[in-house]
């Protein structure tokens, strides 16, 4: 036993310079190739369970968040109706949002292309009302999606 032996070293330093034994035999080449293929079908398997996993997780949540907004529209069947209602509203004035948007960059063009200012400006302009009303547009279809269950 070395003085070494007592000092817990990382594998990445040390080198195992021993002889091989004979009592193992070379791999052929294809041997070899057929190992490092079943390692790989090994490995395959193994990152398709992982994926089955983690599917069956997702859906889980998914059908848990279903589960609670049907339950909220349940509760609230006129509020999810309101909801639907605004957002089909709300979907109206995001067309002609868009629409004005896009003939600003039509009129726009050349500045736009040219000058960061006028980049800025626009974006500015229309950036921020717009990544609003995405928002509360994607939460009123959400929640006024589909009709509230029927109660027997």
């Amino acid at each position: 036993m070395s003085s070494y032996d007592h000092e817990p070293l990382s594998p990445v330093f040390r080198i195992d310079v021993t002889a091989e034994s004979e009592a193992e035999p070379r791999k052929s080449k294809d041997q070899v190739a057929i190992d490092l293929l079943r390692h790989l079908v090994a490995g395959q398997q193994q990152q398709n369970q992982l994926l089955e996993q983690l599917i069956q997780q997702n859906n889980s949540v998914n059908e848990q968040r279903a589960n609670e907004l049907q339950q909220w529209k349940d509760a609230n069947p006129d509020l999810a109706r309101s909801c639907r209602t605004a957002a089909e509203t709300l979907s109206r004035v995001q067309t002609q949002f868009l629409d004005n948007l896009t003939e600003e960059i039509v009129d726009s063009e050349g500045g736009l292309e040219e000058s960061e200012f006028m980049l800025n400006e626009f974006v500015d302009r229309f950036g921020p009302r717009l990544a609003h009303l995405n928002g509360v547009l994607q939460v009123l279809a959400q929640l006024g999606n589909g009709e509230p269950a029927q109660r027997s």
